[in-house]
């Protein structure tokens, strides 16, 4: 027997199963309530609509979810047979590919391949249940996929308004990682993308309870997700979600549910080069010597597609393949025969990998002559946010370093001798002209040059992201000094009595000072001098006086400077801001003569703000506060502070970049020998002064993305 003629007979022999299958089944699908007859799809509108005829009306409403990737939406009728068991139905529209009807035991699944993930609205309307779904993707940030109607239009505050009621964790199979949120009605519109190394769900118009609003560490289930972070984002719900490692992720809604199941990617670590990601249906194959024209056909009986063979595909093949994605063991058994192949909707083209890079390369050349013989058409471009000058440049390849007249000549591309010529967009025949006075560019090419140069302009000329950066510095001081201090001296009245061999000059009854024996007052503080009490102590017959004198000062001080530079930027473009004032100095010259120069003591705020994908901004930052300080000889001393750093803050969040604390304490003593050792009495024989200062510095970075004015068509 032929291969052709068994693999016919296999065939015949696998429907007559099917056919015993369905004759076995028969009594169960009798018991089936409900059934389906048909499926049928139309365009109304701005809207696809899918309708399934029932045999009657439901008494169950059907439980439908969708997944992220691939873009899906099942929906399950319990209860409810299918006369075919399972039929495939290829639409090929826009949105919706194609759709599956299966029956398994008493439900019957109905699942849509649509071409992106897309909002959709149910419907009971008799026998007939009705699936809306939008054509119109949501202007929203990115291409990011919506599950359920959105409410967006619902104003804060108001009832009814969709909240988060919990927020769950639990660890699947293989060691995924499943979150799980619970909302109070499935109506929430619902963005998930991946950003960085993060996954970013969004909950359209949706509260989140003070409750959730903190962070999950859930790194001790052992799946590839370490933590996750509720938040709350301009009146949206927002879960940002943190694997680690190699990891893929999917997500799905059922009814108020909505799950997103992250797992971990095992790779073969003896694989130096990881290959192409294969997701056909998997499907097992055992041949022995089969015509490669006729595997062919088996592959297009699987998959649905429309299958060209070149006549010179020739060849048997044997195999044996169990549960291999589709498109893998197809890539398999061409490897092995020498053939390639090129799709082009449902249609795949097969045929010895010569043949096919012999007739790409005609094709390569006749476009080329083609090129070469199309008239030159041109296109005026008005440029809003993007010079027209430097678009110029990047069209040439040139450096940043040209301009200047050169803008308004026109320049051929690809001349031999231009300078600076790395790349071109345009032909070799193509050229352009950028005016600066209007900014615009005047582009001569060919038609297909035309609609690049088009789609490179939609691309780079589009308003640039803002951020406000504000930073706080704070100085704080506490000052404390006290100083204590004595003078001690002997004074004397005399009658010109004799001292020694020595007479006083004094008049009868005139007192005579000898001055103090000791001297150690209190110093002054800030200028302030001490305050001073005196007391005299006699003998009985008040010929001699003990003159005591004692003086104290004490200081206490607390103050707090606040600066708050904060400056407005584009993304990655430095900023700088800056207040103080600008000191003279003399400085000599070449000459030897003397000039006035100035140095500035200022607060400066100079930062480069770069947006990152998941949201988050990294800071480029270079703060410094100056003080004028003390004066000398050459000038008024600077008292600098400066930090300078990158650091990475979360929209709207603040971090503390720096800090500078000093504690200052001192405790001078001065004394006499022996007797300021004496306890209390040696107090009269000592002066004591005791400082303590504490200074602290903190620079405070608060980084705030703003909103677009422009709406990105």
């Amino acid at each position: 027997m032929t291969p052709v003629r068994w693999y016919r007979a296999l065939a015949g022999a696998a429907r007559t199963v099917m056919a015993l299958l369905l004759v076995i089944a028969a009594p169960a699908a009798l018991a089936q309530s409900n059934r389906i007859k048909a499926v049928d799809v139309s365009t109304v509108g701005e809207q696809t609509v899918f309708t399934i005829e029932l045999e009657r009306p439901l008494a169950q409403k059907p439980a439908d979810f969708t997944t992220q990737n691939p873009a899906r939406l099942a929906i399950d009728f319990f209860d409810t047979g299918f006369d075919k068991r399972r039929a495939q139905y290829d639409y090929g529209g826009k949105l919706l590919k194609a759709a599956n009807v299966v029956q398994i035991g008493d439900r019957t699944r109905v699942i849509l391949d649509l071409t992106r993930n897309a909002t959709y609205r149910t419907d009971q309307r008799g026998n007939y249940f009705v699936v809306a779904l939008d054509n119109v993707a949501p202007a929203l940030k990115s291409a990011a996929p919506t599950f359920a109607p959105a409410q967006s239009a619902m104003p804060a505050g108001a009832a009814g308004r969709t909240s988060v009621r919990n927020i769950d964790f639990r660890r699947g199979a293989d060691g995924a990682g499943r979150v799980v949120v619970d909302l109070s009605s499935r109506d929430s519109g619902i963005n998930i993308a991946q950003q960085g190394q993060n996954v970013v769900v969004d909950f359209l118009a949706t509260t989140l309870p003070d409750n959730l609003r903190r962070r999950f560490d859930v790194s001790d289930f052992g799946s590839p997700v370490q933590a996750m972070r509720a938040s709350d984002a301009n009146g949206n719900a927002r879960l940002t979600i943190e694997p680690r490692g190699h990891w893929e992720y999917s997500s799905y809604q059922t009814d108020t549910q909505f799950v997103v199941e992250v797992r971990p990617v095992k790779e073969d670590p003896t694989k130096l080069i990881s290959g192409p990601g294969y997701r056909g249906e998997r499907l097992s194959l055992n041949f022995q010597n089969i015509d490669i024209r006729s595997l062919l056909q088996v592959f297009a009986d699987f998959t649905n597609l429309n299958i060209i063979t070149s006549e010179s595909v020739q060849g048997n093949l044997t195999l044996r393949l169990k549960d291999v994605p589709w498109d893998q063991a197809l890539q398999i058994v061409m490897d092995a025969k020498g053939l390639a192949s090129r799709r082009n909707g449902n249609v795949l083209w097969v045929a010895p990998k010569a043949e096919l890079q012999t007739k790409e390369k005609l094709e390569l050349e006749s476009q080329q002559q083609i090129n070469d013989l199309e008239p030159i058409r041109s296109q005026v471009f008005q440029l809003n946010y993007q010079r027209a000058e430097d678009v110029r440049k990047m069209l040439l390849g040139l450096s940043a370093g040209g301009g200047g007249a050169a803008a308004a000549v026109p320049v051929p591309i690809g001349v031999p001798g231009a300078a600076g010529v790395s790349t071109r967009m345009l032909s070799k025949r193509g050229s352009l002209t950028a005016d600066a006075r209007t900014n615009q560019l005047f582009v001569s090419d060919i038609a297909t040059k035309l609609e690049e140069v088009q789609n490179f302009i939609g691309k780079i000329d589009i308003p640039v992201r803002q951020v406000i950066i504000e930073a706080r510095i704070v100085e704080a001081t506490d000052t404390f000094s006290r100083n204590l201090g004595v003078k001690l001296g002997f004074a004397g009245q005399y009658n010109n009595a004799k001292v020694g061999n020595t007479y006083s000059n004094v008049l009868p009854g005139s007192t005579s000072d000898n001055g103090p024996f000791l001297s150690l007052p209190a110093g002054a503080i800030n200028g302030t001098n001490p305050a001073n009490i005196a007391v005299s102590l006699f003998n009985s017959a008040a010929t001699r006086f003990l003159a005591l004198e004692l003086s104290a000062l004490e200081a206490d001080g607390k103050g707090k400077i606040i600066s708050s530079p904060r400056v407005v930027t584009a993304n990655n473009i430095k900023a700088l801001i800056e207040q103080g004032t600008e000191l003279p100095y003399q400085a000599a010259t070449s000459s030897g003569a003397t000039s006035v120069q100035f140095r500035k003591a200022n607060l400066k705020l100079e930062v480069t703000p770069q947006i990152t994908p998941e949201g988050n901004v990294l800071l480029d930052v270079d703060v410094n506060k100056d003080s004028v300080g003390i004066q000398t000889t050459s000038g008024f001393a600077i008292d600098t502070k400066h930090v300078q750093t990158q650091v990475l803050v979360e929209n709207g969040g603040t971090v503390v970049i720096g800090g500078i604390y000093t504690q200052t304490e001192s405790n001078d003593v001065d004394k006499v020998p022996l007797l300021g050792d004496i306890p209390v009495l040696g107090n009269l024989f000592k002066n004591n002064a005791k400082v303590r200062n504490r200074t602290e510095l903190l620079v405070f970075l608060t980084p705030r993305i703003l909103n677009e004015s422009v709406s990105l068509k």
